[in-house]
């Protein structure tokens, strides 16, 4: 009895310790797969959207996140001040929806014959 369970212990760890960085490798490779799938992709997505919200102004088309459609008839640093049918608004520049905007303001392309 006494055999079998000394068989079945496990080795003593002295003289068998491996290399530390190949103990946390998976933990960093999935952090690699993580940042390069989640966070990279979002931070991309955030450069665009103030990138396209910069260059908004008078006289552009937009649709907010809330999906009112509307034209820009004034444009502050932080603010838009918006024309809906008659309607006045003043929105914040991050209330765009810039996937939205884009479409209404791309031009009708041409149908081939």
């Amino acid at each position: 009895m006494l055999q079998q369970i000394l068989l079945m212990a496990p080795p003593a760890a002295g003289g068998q310790g491996g290399n530390p960085i190949m103990q946390f490798l998976p933990l960093i490779l999935i952090f690699v797969v993580f940042y390069f799938f989640m966070i990279y992709p979002q931070i991309k997505k955030n450069k665009a959207q103030k990138k396209f919200r910069e260059t908004l102004g008078k006289g552009d088309k937009v649709i907010t996140i809330g999906g009112v459609h509307a034209k820009i008839i004034e444009a502050s640093e932080h603010t838009f001040l918006i024309d809906s049918e008659g309607t006045k608004l003043r929105i914040d520049r991050t209330a765009v929806s810039m996937e939205a905007s884009q479409a209404l303001n791309q031009p009708a392309k041409e149908e081939k014959k």
